[in-house]
């Protein structure tokens, strides 16, 4: 059904447009799943949507809108489209249309349970409903979406922020079929980039890196005195705090006066609040709702943990460091060991070593000067990933992709580390 759907529609595709004459502001639409949700991806798009306002206008089409309010701000400057809008008035059509699965998003794509075929009708809505020179998606299905139905004369940029070999063979295949009509994939680390360059070889995509930006920070950062260790994430297998809970069971033990929080949302909110009763824990572990103010809440705290089963480049780690916490994070793909120099802003452990990660997280309790050189040198080292430093690399991107572009007030010669490879021959 989709491959019919696809080949239907993709005549669409050959709409014509004028595109923006030289020096004239790029009109990029951005794909996003959810607008008004929490998620790191959703923040890192919305902060990047904000630099790139400067020099261009900026839609965001947003593919949901499941809360009236969105969690992160809105950047200035920048228009929000709600393609499927739960809260608008639906006639007898879209209500049968939304009980129909979606045929343009994979099975295998974490968002299919939450699309319909309204949501895919809504989506080419926006679209097709102006012009736009740049196409932008912000997860797989997304940018398939991107690279078969976008209009031709749009460049189309698909963003990953997990890697290629995080997906589900069937998933897996279709990125790798159908990536190679983007103009470019973004990723984030340096494994990431050679997934793609080898998988995309000999197409003419473009395989860039560029990490996450992040926000400014609020306020001060940690005094690293109080007598926590945060964590924060959908509470969901794959962030592994059932393995960060039953690590910090012996810390509890011997160290009774210090808490672990845990910030966030999701289907095992449950079970590991009945892991933390089982574990004798209760008092000393918290299962907290999502904050609005997760700055404030390092501020107050002494440790950030990570868990995680598999990352992209996780948002938080960065946050965390800029805001002077010790970081003990699993040694997981792909993210972390790009982002922490073990021993010297952070600590590594052995992926999913509940032992390792006891152990890391007992030596930065027991010894203050390790945590305060640390997060010292955590602070110093998350200055590489300042909106002012990345945010650039993204207008270069831009303004070397499109044909019309002229010098954004950010361009310049690429001489701080964006990467332009291109797998196989240049379009």
């Amino acid at each position: 059904m989709r491959r019919a759907a696809l080949s239907a529609l993709r005549p669409l595709s050959w709409r014509r447009w004028t595109r923006a004459a030289p020096g004239e502001r790029l009109r990029v639409r951005v794909l996003l799943q959810n607008a008004h949700g929490t998620g790191g991806t959703i923040r890192t798009v919305l902060n990047l949507c904000g630099h790139l306002t400067r020099d261009h206008d900026i839609e965001i089409v947003s593919a949901l809108r499941r809360s009236r309010r969105p969690f992160f701000a809105i950047p200035l400057g920048a228009t929000v489209t709600y393609a499927d809008d739960r809260f608008a008035p639906k006639g007898g059509t879209a209500r049968l249309l939304s009980r129909l699965p979606s045929v343009l998003t994979p099975v295998d794509e974490a968002s299919f349970r939450l699309m319909s075929m309204w949501t895919d009708v809504c989506l080419l809505r926006a679209l097709y409903r102006s012009p736009a020179d740049v196409v932008i998606g912000t997860r797989p299905s997304l940018n398939l979406l991107a690279a078969e139905l976008a209009p031709r004369a749009a460049v189309t940029i698909g963003q990953d922020h997990m890697s290629l070999d995080s997906y589900k063979p069937a998933l897996h295949r279709q990125v790798v079929r159908r990536y190679r009509r983007l103009t470019a994939v973004t990723v984030l680390t340096e494994a990431a980039r050679a997934g793609y360059e080898q998988a995309l070889a000999g197409s003419g995509v473009r395989v860039v890196r560029i990490p996450n930006a992040a926000p400014p920070l609020p306020g001060r950062p940690s005094r690293r005195a109080d007598k926590v260790v945060l964590a924060a994430g959908r509470l969901v297998a794959n962030k592994g705090f059932d393995t960060l809970i039953r690590a910090f069971a012996p810390i509890a033990a011997e160290h009774p006066d210090w808490t672990l929080r845990i910030f966030g949302r999701g289907v095992r909110r449950d079970r590991l609040g009945a892991l933390i009763t089982e574990l004798g824990l209760a008092g000393r572990v918290e299962l907290r709702p999502v904050t609005r103010d997760l700055h404030g809440e390092m501020a107050r705290a002494s440790i950030y943990a990570l868990s995680s089963r598999r990352e992209g480049m996780p948002m938080v780690i960065i946050e965390a460091m800029g805001m002077g916490l010790a970081v003990v994070s699993f040694d997981c793909p792909h993210g972390p060991a790009e982002l922490i120099s073990h021993g010297r802003d952070g600590l590594l452990v052995p992926n999913g070593d509940a032992d390792a990660l006891t152990a890391a997280l007992r030596a930065l309790i027991e010894d203050r000067g390790l945590r305060d050189r640390l997060g010292e040198q955590a602070a110093l080292s998350a200055r590489a990933h300042d909106l002012e430093h990345i945010g650039p690399r993204w207008s270069r991107l831009l303004s070397g992709l499109h044909p019309s572009a002229g010098a954004s007030r950010d361009a310049g010669p690429v001489a701080d580390g964006t990467d332009l490879s291109v797998s196989g021959r240049d379009r």
